[in-house]
């Protein structure tokens, strides 16, 4: 009897382990953050339904990855003072309109607006940081310095010096900072190793972004930099580089050639590809880094991620650029000539419906396409019929990633307040909740939590007891 009912316990302890919520990368499992649990949270405030709230020292726009009841994130932390974070567009209109009535005109007026809005090596000493939570109280469990000293370069104020979101097989965290390297720990924050990379200039220095992605023993990382871009695996049990591929990409009639989308490993029964989104390009990769398939249409400046959904792989070219949606096996060059008839492997394509900011969300058949100025336009997912655009609230503006869940979706905006639309073929906006505080970083959905990052916290934002469904 005794033996049956250590069985019987160690069964329930398993089972427990097997359903840990995991989130173990940037926007999940999927690439495309919605959740299913019938108790996440629908109603919220600084007050109300917070679970637990703790603060992050320093800036970082990552966002937080879940795995075995523990959450990772990482930060940057100052020696002295470093310039303050901002909300809205790369240059504040008022401090133009203020400088040029002093008579500030060209390489004169840009140097004052660089001094502002960007912070360069050799003006901050920095601490670069992992922390490890508790997802059940909120407490730190460990935090580790990767990288101490002068950053290799410089960020814009609406960037920060560690906006990569790391990624975790379960086994171990793995922090890629594109102008350091890569950095691995394992759960309890022992280090497995570490491997330096070059140093390469970002576009007037706007500062990293692009996440790493896992596929089998493989660590993916895009860097498309302004000397040398390129696409790379490394092992990950030993931080070895597997190979590494030339991109040499950029939109025609400009010298640009910096991106911060992050890669996205598409899994189909007969191949898994590497999709990346660069200027000008995205391409397709196998698994050795050789090309399988690209298309044009994609922007100067890329910062949304591919992801796939329903059977299709959408593709977010950036700002007023291409949105497309691809079907899997195709080769060569997919690219379509204004007005000529799409590729076969071309599902459809909108080639001004891109954003420049947050990455669209697919959810119970639409397509949400959030612009950074507050404009959701949804598309049916399939087709790419346009079903509505509407402008979300009093507007502000919009970085983190659209969520759903139970039939809504979460729009939260620059200044933590979110939005809660009905999804839906009908726009019919329902709530809103403010945390009032500014907030970047696309949260993860847990359980019955929403995991999210504003500029000084981490919250747990759960329903209350007597709200919660049976």
């Amino acid at each position: 009897m005794t033996k049956v009912i250590g069985l019987v316990s160690l069964a329930a302890v398993a089972c427990a382990f097997a359903g840990d919520p995991e989130w173990p990368g940037f926007r999940g499992p999927e690439s495309n953050p919605h959740a299913t649990h019938s108790n996440l949270p629908e109603k919220w405030s600084a007050t109300s339904n917070i679970e637990w709230k703790a603060s992050v020292p320093g800036l970082g726009w990552s966002s937080p990855i879940v795995a075995g009841r523990k959450i990772f994130l990482t930060t940057v932390t100052t020696d002295g003072k470093a310039k303050q974070p901002q909300t809205g567009s790369n240059y504040s209109n008022d401090y133009i309109a203020e400088l040029t009535k002093q008579g500030l005109k060209g390489q004169e007026l840009l140097d004052r607006l660089n001094a502002r809005d960007f912070e360069f090596p050799n003006e901050v000493s920095l601490h670069y940081l992992l922390y490890s939570i508790d997802l059940d109280s909120g407490k730190v469990r460990w935090k580790r310095e990767f990288h101490s000293g002068r950053p290799p370069g410089g960020r814009h104020r609406k960037n920060s010096f560690c906006s990569e979101t790391p990624v975790t097989d379960g086994e171990r965290v793995y922090v890629y900072i594109n102008n350091l390297g890569i950095f691995a720990y394992d759960l309890e924050g022992n280090k497995s190793w570490s491997t330096a990379l070059e140093s390469f200039p970002t576009i007037l220095d706007f500062g990293t972004a692009s996440s790493p992605a896992l596929v089998n023993d493989l660590l993916i990382i895009v860097n498309d930099n302004e000397k040398q871009q390129f696409i790379a695996a490394f092992n990950k049990n030993t931080g070895k580089q597997e190979w590494r591929t030339s991109r040499s990409i950029h939109v025609q009639g400009s010298d640009r050639q910096t991106g911060w989308s992050t890669p996205y490993i598409w899994k189909k029964p007969e191949r898994a590809e590497i999709i990346t989104v660069g200027p000008g390009l995205a391409i397709s990769y196998d698994l050795e880094g050789k090309e399988l398939w690209r298309l044009g249409g994609m922007s100067s400046m890329p910062i949304p991620s591919p992801f796939a959904y329903g059977g299709l792989l959408y593709l977010n070219g950036g700002a007023g650029k291409a949105l497309a949606a691809i079907k899997a096996g195709g080769s060569g060059d997919l690219t379509t000539a204004d007005g000529g008839k799409l590729n076969p492997f071309v599902a459809w394509f909108q080639p001004k419906a891109g954003t420049y900011l947050p990455t669209e969300l697919a959810y119970e058949g639409g397509l949400y396409v959030l612009t950074h100025t507050g404009i959701l336009t949804r598309f049916d997912a399939k087709t790419g019929v346009q079903t509505y655009k509407a402008r979300i609230g009093e507007g502000g503006d919009f970085t983190a990633s659209p969520w759903g869940y139970q039939g809504k979706v979460f729009c939260m905006n620059e200044e933590g307040r979110t939005y809660v639309i009905r999804a839906g073929d009908k726009f019919e906006m329902l709530d809103s909740n403010d945390l009032g505080e500014m907030a970047l970083a696309t949260p993860a959905l847990v359980g019955d939590r929403l995991i999210l990052r504003t500029e000084n916290h981490i919250y747990s934002i759960r329903t209350t007891t007597g709200d919660r469904r049976p």
